[in-house]
């Protein structure tokens, strides 16, 4: 337990003050809500490729309005129903464009950390009854293997100094801080619940310990 505990804290401690990343292709993308930069940025330790969407100029890079998002294939792109987060990617991309001054940050961590396969295996499990903490850790996994590490990185890269974030989850925030960027302020990104993510939202709030006052 020990030495596990020293590799979590030297990892940690790489993480603030080395780079992983490297900036590998950029070009501008016009949204629905906006004209974004986009930005690609690759792991250089497991090659995972991380998207970084830029609206104006950071500037001296102090209180930036940022959203880490995770990717979901089938929220964000499929429009799925079972989460909320395809709801919460327009939203994010809407606020920030109409700040004129933030960044999306788009990290490959499909399935809260559990890849794409086993997410849908997750589903499959949640068909049968298991929310989506229990289906995670029926599956081997803890219920949010995420880590933002690297996203602290690209938001560094980037030139962002401090962060307003855009979240409901506090163990995001706190490791945001835990690798050294200072969040100035947590800002609230709820979508209002529906019949298909009532069931999932409270789990996220009762069991994963998101706020979400509109439950």
């Amino acid at each position: 337990m020990q030495g596990r505990r020293h590799l979590l804290i030297s990892s940690t401690y790489r993480l603030r003050t080395e780079s992983a990343v490297t900036r590998v292709a950029s070009t501008k993308l016009p949204t629905e809500y906006g004209e974004f930069r986009l930005h690609a940025f690759e792991n250089e330790i497991d090659k995972d490729t991380h998207i970084a969407l830029v609206c104006g100029d950071i500037g001296s890079g102090q209180d930036v309005l940022v959203r880490v998002h995770s990717q979901c294939l089938t929220g964000d792109a499929f429009r799925s129903t079972r989460c909320d987060c395809g709801a919460q990617l327009d939203e994010a991309l809407r606020r920030i464009a109409r700040e004129g001054r933030g960044v999306l940050l788009y990290l490959s961590q499909e399935g809260r950390g559990i890849g794409l396969v086993n997410k849908i295996r997750a589903y499959g499990l949640q068909d049968e009854g298991l929310d989506t903490v229990e289906a995670n850790e029926r599956l081997g996994f803890k219920a949010d293997q995420r880590d933002y590490g690297i996203g602290v990185q690209i938001l560094r890269e980037l030139g962002v100094r401090s962060m307003r974030l855009l979240s409901n989850n506090p163990h995001k925030l706190a490791a945001i801080e835990r690798y050294g960027l200072l969040v100035t302020e947590w800002l609230p990104l709820e979508i209002a619940p529906s019949a298909s993510t009532l069931s999932y939202l409270t789990t996220k709030r009762n069991k994963l310990g998101h706020i979400l006052r509109g439950l």
